[in-house]
């Protein structure tokens, strides 16, 4: 199993998850999105662990971290399946090996508990949920997870799909739904740490973007 964290300025708990993860051995790959050197003692001590640490000069955004990590996975680990988690201590390993179990050649979803997010989370989480369901006619429970296993025959086209901040994710869902590739989820719980205070998602302008890649979606399937 490869996992794969994009992370920017990373605290802490990051080092915790990393230490359950490398216990069995698992490869891990960890892209820094532009945190500049206030994130060198992490990603050492995260390389001490014997985690690969890829760095980005500047902060281009989730999406473009997710891309540089498969890009590398394609190189250095073809055919392999990748497992994306969240560096913010949302997710811990049991989580992860529960979603890479899933994994039979789909694309699998940890998806979370609505009535223990924050409230700036779940609105959005329901409103996604919903505009998701009406714009391609797939259920999924939680549009906005970080934690997924993704099939090792998708990461080259993965590369190509648009999008270099939070929408990307987003724009995934659209392109693996409209391809008529199946979903699985898995049900995990998540931990908030002081409110989920160590997400990096801004409530406004990245909303903005994940609305706009479902109304782009749903434009073009009127015009065609």
């Amino acid at each position: 199993m490869l996992v794969l964290l994009p992370v920017y300025r990373p605290g802490p708990e990051l080092l915790e998850l990393l230490g359950e993860l490398r216990r069995d051995d698992t490869t891990v790959v960890l892209v820094d999105d532009g945190s500049g050197p206030d994130a060198d003692l992490i990603l050492d001590s995260a390389t001490e662990l014997g985690c690969t640490v890829l760095r980005c000069f500047t902060n281009r955004g989730k999406g473009a971290a997710l891309k540089t990590g498969f890009r590398h996975a394609l190189a250095h680990f073809p055919g392999q399946d990748v497992v994306t988690v969240d560096g913010d201590g949302q997710h811990r390993a049991a989580d992860v090996r529960a979603v890479a179990a899933r994994r039979h050649g789909n694309l699998v979803l940890g998806v979370r508990r609505f009535e223990r997010m924050p409230l700036r989370s779940r609105v959005g989480n329901v409103v996604m949920q919903r505009l998701f369901q009406a714009v391609t006619g797939q259920s999924v429970s939680d549009t906005q997870t970080g934690l997924r296993a993704y099939p090792g025959t998708l990461l080259k086209d993965l590369c190509d799909v648009p999008g270099e901040r939070f929408e990307y994710e987003m724009n995934v869902l659209l392109a693996v739904a409209g391809a008529g590739c199946r979903i699985d989820e898995v049900p995990i719980p998540a931990t908030y740490l002081d409110g989920n205070a160590g997400s990096h998602f801004g409530s406004v302008t990245d909303s903005v973007r994940v609305l706009g890649s479902l109304m782009r979606h749903a434009a073009g399937q009127l015009t065609t």
